[in-house]
């Protein structure tokens, strides 16, 4: 056994997000010590001693403006081997078309808002071609060598046209130098999900079917993209629970991949799942994948009896250890943040971080969580999650940011 060991768990207040919260919250958090940088969907806020107090950091001015200005979807990483500090923000369709801007700075200017520098990047900065297509849902992780960033593109008549996968140097960008970079597209797959914890080859999957998925790899050294296609036990999209004012909390809630992790040799991807046999309410789908072989080996689901599960994330510990970031409830409790690890024998071992006062009013509830290594310390993670806590509008909802491990 190696129960769950939360070490820290603190709340962000009104003042560390200046109120911008949302019950489609989509937080994503980076640690590296006692230096924490989160983000949601509207806020961004940094802590300089390990969650203890934390300072707003505007995404919607810290930054120039670009395109039709900030918008919602941000991703925040740090690379340990150049104490690199990564901001992936979303902006506004302008003329049928947006921006991503990939901003950096380094350890030594953590908590300095004026230490940023950056590059805007459009989908016509890829391709003529898509200089009317705009970017939406993000993903990114680091390899040894590269970032790697995800993004679906959509017309203007909000379409899904294809999903792109971009590599930036990470050298260049530690350096501030000319970002060059290589990308890759399929019309056939959507919302790729990167994983976390990759060495010096890049995994991302989608699912082909309900009852397939494919798994792509990009090592760095390699200018071509491999693809496995894995067969699975099938799984329902008709994903629903109702919480206990009576509202469908995941009526908005989809199969895409939101968890990916590299551990052990081992590939571990995870999404939402509607019921099915053994499985009486939404749950977690989790298959493990050989990296040698690119074999199925595993298929640990996380689920329950009686309530539903939703949204989760994957990291690990240097040691290999799984973690998991994810959203609980159901008819007889409010949504719940969760997070835990996987034992040695498959199973799960989860603790609340916090479970929530209300359920949303209009069910909207997702997109993603995230779930990170603590660079300085990396048998360590940290996870970012959200409940309502006193009400049951946006204002109610309070970021949570959990530092966890597991107990030998």
């Amino acid at each position: 056994m190696c129960p769950t060991n939360i070490l820290t768990n603190v709340a962000l207040d009104d003042a560390s997000t200046s109120g911008q919260t949302s019950t489609v919250g989509e937080p994503t958090v980076a640690v590296s010590g006692n230096n924490m940088f989160v983000t949601g969907n509207w806020f961004a806020s940094r802590s300089t001693n390990g969650g203890a107090t934390w300072q707003h950091v505007d995404p919607f001015t810290t930054l120039p403006s670009a395109a039709g200005g900030f918008c919602c979807d941000q991703i925040v990483l740090h690379d340990p081997r150049r104490g690199l500090w990564i901001w992936i923000l979303q902006y506004i369709q302008q003329n049928n078309t947006n921006v991503f801007r990939l901003a950096a700075f380094r350890d030594a200017d953590f908590g300095n808002p004026g230490a940023w520098y950056w590059w805007d990047i459009g989908p016509g900065t890829l391709d003529a071609a898509w200089s009317t297509l705009w970017f939406d849902y993000p993903d990114a992780a680091i390899t040894e060598a590269n970032l790697h960033v995800t993004f679906n593109l959509f017309n203007s008549a909000n379409q899904w046209q294809r999903a792109v996968t971009m590599r930036f140097p990470l050298e260049s960008i530690a350096q501030r130098q000319p970002l060059g970079f290589q990308y890759w597209s399929t019309t056939s797959n959507g919302s790729l999900r990167l994983t976390q914890g990759a060495g010096s080859i890049m995994y991302w999957a989608d699912q082909n079917t309900l009852s397939q998925v494919r798994l792509f790899a990009w090592p760095d050294n390699q200018n071509s993209i491999s693809w496995w296609d894995i067969n699975v036990t099938a799984f329902s999209t008709n994903i629903t629970s109702v919480a206990p004012n009576g509202v469908d909390w995941l009526s908005r809630t989809d199969q895409r991949i939101t968890g990916a992790c590299l551990a052990q040799g081992v590939i571990t991807l995870a999404w939402t799942s509607g019921s099915g046999p053994n499985r009486p309410h939404a749950y977690c789908r989790v298959v493990q994948i050989n990296e040698a072989s690119k074999q199925r080996v595993g298929e640990p689901d996380i689920f329950s009896n009686d309530r539903a599960w939703a949204y989760p994330a994957l990291c690990a510990t240097r040691s290999g250890v799984l973690g998991v970031t994810a959203f609980h409830g159901g008819q007889d409790r409010h949504p719940g943040h969760v997070v835990g690890v996987q034992e040695p024998n498959g199973s799960w071992n989860t603790a609340y971080s916090r479970l929530g006062t209300h359920s949303p009013r209009d069910g909207k509830w997702g997109d993603y969580l995230s779930c990170k290594q603590d660079s300085a310390d990396g048998n360590s993670l940290v996870a970012s999650g959200y409940v309502l806590d006193g009400g049951d509008t946006r204002t109610d909802i309070i970021p949570r940011v959990v530092r966890f491990t597991h107990k030998p």
